[in-house]
């Protein structure tokens, strides 16, 4: 409710309510940009992207579902044009960065921030399509149906490529712990 308010109040010209917008879904849509093109940098682009185009298109926007699954699918197509423009983007060893205030101490900071390369570096290693759903399905909460509607591909497909992602992504993980 509060997102449709918002949205409406964007189109009034509120900068209020689009900071508030911003505010509430820049991490989380950080976090799902780094996950499908494997660079902060060009994560951070993505996102200036999607905001940049949510900003342009206000007037015509209209909210029929979730605002945060909205602006995850537009991140996903926008790092998919990427990933398809420059073929493979390589993995850069330079995690998202935690605030340390948002742990209790130091050392849990430095175990969060090895297993989130850990974790970047194999989802890195998984075929686009794969990683897409992974990600879309865990860090933008869609469900198979939403994704396979947004994707225009069958459910089932959808779901074959998420477990054959977490299938791969444990025997890269167990891989990674036996080293």
């Amino acid at each position: 409710m509060e997102d449709k308010l918002l949205v409406k109040q964007c189109k009034r010209g509120s900068k209020e309510a689009l900071r508030r917008i911003y505010e509430k879904y820049k991490d989380y849509l950080l976090i799902l940009a780094v996950g499908l093109v494997n660079n902060s940098s060009i994560a951070e682009d993505v996102v200036h992207d999607v905001f940049t185009g949510f900003v342009r298109d206000i007037n015509k926007f209209r909210l029929t579902g979730s605002l945060k699954g909205y602006l995850g699918t537009c991140v996903a197509n926008r790092a998919r044009n990427i990933n398809k423009a420059k073929h493979h983007i390589s993995f850069e060893s330079n995690p998202v960065e935690l605030n340390e205030s948002e742990l209790n101490e130091p050392a849990s900071t430095i175990v969060c921030n090895e297993q989130l390369q850990q974790l970047n570096a194999a989802l890195a290693e998984l075929p686009y399509d794969q990683r897409e759903v992974i990600m879309l399905h865990f860090q933008a909460g869609l469900t198979f149906q939403q994704i396979g509607q947004e994707q225009v591909i069958s459910v089932n497909t959808i779901k074959s490529r998420y477990k054959y992602g977490i299938d791969k992504l444990r025997t890269i993980l167990d891989g990674e712990l036996k080293k």
